[in-house]
């Protein structure tokens, strides 16, 4: 037999997220970074504010992964209820910096001119 369960109130995951089974959005994974944004929270359900919480009391940021972790909640819940605070603005994810790659010929530009030094 197990050990006692680590979820001390033992609400099932479909309870937490409404009985949803996927976010809302799909670029939101375990490894997803998640920022505090602005907005009051006393509308919201206790899990969320949970979140919320947590990610307002980190600089820089939370993964998906590390609320997970340090609420003891299921990782397959998380991202749910980081997308329905998303969707109402309570959490962003800081957008992705594709406009400053460089250029694939300067690349290659820099590669020839590391290996004609050696």
């Amino acid at each position: 037999m197990s050990g006692p369960r680590r979820d001390p109130d033992m609400v099932r995951p479909f309870v937490r997220t409404g009985g949803r089974d996927r976010p809302s959005r799909p670029e939101v994974r375990l490894e997803s970074l998640v920022l505090a944004a602005t907005g009051p929270a006393d509308t919201l359900r206790l899990d969320h504010r949970r979140v919320l919480a947590l990610v307002q009391g980190v600089r820089g940021g939370l993964a998906v992964a590390e609320i997970a972790a340090a609420l003891e909640l299921p990782p397959s819940t998380v991202p749910i209820l980081v997308c329905d605070l998303m969707d109402s603005g309570h959490l962003s994810s800081p957008a992705p910096a594709l406009d400053d790659e460089p250029d694939i010929d300067i690349l290659r530009e820099v590669l020839r001119g590391l290996r004609a030094k050696v």
